[in-house]
């Protein structure tokens, strides 16, 4: 309508190619939103991040975590105690999970992040219970025919309960967690009921993480049905 013939007020300028002011202005606007956006995306990954340490008047207690086929592996490396689909932990305190194994999942939704667990290498996580309570646990990676029942209770008390806990654990009677009872606990299984070990082999986490002890053996072969029918077959 403006640069319609009729309009004698209209500048048509034949020979106009760019205007940088047009450009400074056209450009600028997608510049700033896409730089706030980026800023903000930037500050909260890092603020968000699964390894960032938690602010908190308490040092971390560092909880050491195995994935095994069907259950979970807690290790308390300077408590030298351990349990499996039990974590505990104290009130308050932030928590510094290691974490390894085979490709699963570790969640406890109430609490914070998904991590994964990779073969061969260590995974990062803090996590802080801010109040009492026992919060589920579990993995969300389909891993097999125990994968219902992979799953743990993540039992959250008072500092001076974590440390009766801890006591009550290091003096109860039972098997130490060696590397020859890990590789007995590896084999695939589900467990009815959550154990202890009231000791850990120095390093242990360390060998399961290089694979100085040797992974899971995984699901002992067995012939299907119609397997056996085309033996006999063959046979035949």
């Amino acid at each position: 309508m403006w640069f319609r013939a009729s309009n004698p007020r209209a500048r048509h300028l034949t020979e106009f190619v760019s205007s940088g002011q047009i450009e400074l202005v056209t450009w600028s606007i997608p510049l700033l939103t896409i730089m706030l956006l980026g800023g903000v995306i930037w500050i909260g990954s890092h603020e968000l991040d699964p390894a960032t340490p938690l602010a908190s008047e308490y040092a971390a207690l560092n909880v050491q975590v195995v994935s095994l086929d069907w259950k979970w592996l807690f290790i308390y490396p300077e408590q030298r105690v351990a349990s499996v689909n039990r974590l505990v932990i104290p009130v308050g305190v932030p928590v510094h999970f290691t974490l390894t194994s085979g490709l699963n999942t570790f969640f406890v939704p109430q609490l914070g992040s998904m991590i994964y667990t990779m073969n061969g290498m260590e995974s990062h996580l803090y996590l802080k219970a801010d109040e009492a309570g026992t919060y589920l646990g579990e993995s969300i990676m389909i891993s097999g025919d125990g994968f219902p029942d992979m799953h743990f209770n993540t039992e959250a008390v008072a500092l001076d309960r974590f440390n009766a806990w801890v006591n009550e654990t290091s003096s109860g009677g039972g098997e130490a967690l060696t590397s020859q009872a890990y590789g007995e606990l590896a084999k695939q299984s589900v467990i009815p009921a959550p154990v202890s070990y009231p000791g850990v082999e120095e390093g242990l986490f360390h060998k399961i993480t290089t694979q100085a002890i040797p992974p899971g053996p995984g699901p002992e072969p067995q012939s299907a049905p119609w397997t056996k029918k085309l033996q006999q077959g063959q046979e035949q």
